[in-house]
């Protein structure tokens, strides 16, 4: 029989969590790993939190009220949880089962609040910190965009430097000081998290029995 240490030992082999400031080109990093690699599945957070722009719901996020949300913390729904920007973001239990049995690696973008739960709660996961050459550029970044206020923008860099602060917490740092170069680092980190699933398998031959 399979503990539930065990079974989180497993699921951990298959999760890559990636996280940073807004404004560090994460997201963008994700989708650029995402577009590359077939078995690989984003985990579609739950939030509280209004879709912008062209978002989906159940493609970007899963958009749900407060009420739905606060119902399912309360049967522990979530592995993980925080909340982020005055709106909370989680992760379903459900998500990462529900890809473990169709075999999906999953790649995890959240806040550094939440990778530090699922690494709790999932110590076999990988996690990268993705951060800005330094926080000028991020500021840059952020105004560059023009679709904060300044009280916003002042918000998420006091935010950056925060989860800057937690780098050691992560297993790598990638550094986006070049886009290019950046995807080809998460894209390693990913090949050498699927070549420890090789090896693991390789160690057991009664799976192939």
């Amino acid at each position: 029989m399979t503990s539930a240490m065990d079974e989180a030992a497993l699921l951990g082999e298959h999760m890559l969590i990636v996280c940073g400031p807004s404004g560090a080109g994460k997201s963008t990093l994700v989708r650029r790993a995402l577009e590359r690699h077939e078995a690989v599945r984003l985990s579609i957070s739950f939030t509280t939190r209004a879709p912008r722009g062209q978002e989906k719901n159940g493609v970007d996020y899963h958009f749900v009220s407060l009420e739905r949300f606060e119902e399912m913390k309360a049967r522990d729904a979530f592995a993980e949880w925080a909340l982020v920007h005055g709106n909370y973001y989680g992760t379903a239990r459900a998500t990462i089962q529900g890809a473990a049995q169709r075999g999906w690696d999953l790649l995890f973008d959240i806040d550094y609040q939440g990778a530090t739960q699922l690494k709790a709660a999932f110590p076999s996961a990988w996690s990268v910190l993705v951060s800005p050459p330094n926080l000028a550029t991020l500021e840059a970044r952020l105004r560059g965009r023009k679709t904060d206020a300044e009280d916003v923008i002042l918000r998420r860099l006091q935010k950056a430097r925060e989860e800057l602060e937690q780098r050691r917490l992560f297993d790598f740092i990638v550094v986006n000081d070049d886009l290019e170069r950046a995807t080809e680092s998460l894209l390693s980190i990913y090949h050498a998290m699927s070549s420890r699933q090789l090896r693991a398998a390789l160690s057991c031959p009664e799976i192939f029995s």
